[in-house]
């Protein structure tokens, strides 16, 4: 499982707990989201490229680290990837976002592409495709064929839980790209929900459940 990075810092799991809760209510659920997708980014970009610089303090002159690395891009997969956009650029306010609509077929749980709209010139930039729940990982896979075939070679994605079966299907078609967690639930139910889960991540962000 070396393609899979558990976040399993204690705020995380704390604010996660809180997802998970039936009555957790929209407004506080997004806030969730867009909290621990800002903890777990900084996890993500450990190993994000950074030079020595000089600078001056108000004391003197010194030395700081300063990122070297282009601005990276967000990817959000529609609709429920929207709720992790704004923790992202928390951190990164000047990056650029592109989004990947998709949607499971209720009867095949096979994804259906309906939008795509990506940032030009991805090739060299470190890219995030944001899923909050990767149960099948059909759309995952799917939404990380269409960031390669537009160029990106340097990929991870961020999810808040994800289940085994998830998990294995992008390992399967993407053993190239890291996948970055806040926990491994248990497994799918016969209707392709994750169990214990959190319910549906769209219809809880935007309060149509």
């Amino acid at each position: 499982m070396e393609q899979v990075v558990v976040v399993d810092h204690p705020l995380v799991q704390h604010k996660l707990s809180l997802c998970r809760r039936v009555e957790t209510q929209t407004w506080q659920f997004r806030g969730l989201v867009e909290e621990i997708t800002a903890l777990m980014l900084y996890e993500a970009i450990r190993d994000i490229a950074t030079v020595e610089a000089d600078l001056v303090t108000p004391v003197g002159p010194g030395k700081g680290t300063q990122i070297s690395a282009k601005e990276p891009v967000f990817v959000a997969v529609l609709r429920a990837g929207l709720g992790m956009v704004p923790g992202a650029l928390r951190l990164f306010p000047y990056a650029r976002a592109g989004h990947i609509g998709l949607y499971r077929d209720h009867d095949t749980h096979i994804p259906v592409q309906y939008y795509n709209n990506l940032p030009p010139d991805i090739e060299d930039v470190d890219c995030y495709l944001l899923e909050p729940m990767l149960a099948t990982g059909g759309s995952a896979v799917h939404a990380l064929t269409l960031l390669k075939e537009a160029g990106a070679k340097k990929i991870k994605i961020m999810s808040l839980i994800a289940a085994p079966e998830g998990i294995k299907a992008i390992t399967d078609s993407h053993p190239d790209v890291t996948i970055y967690l806040a926990s491994i639930d248990e497994k799918l139910n016969d209707k392709a929900y994750i169990v214990p889960g959190l319910g549906d991540a769209g219809d809880r962000l935007f309060g149509t459940a």
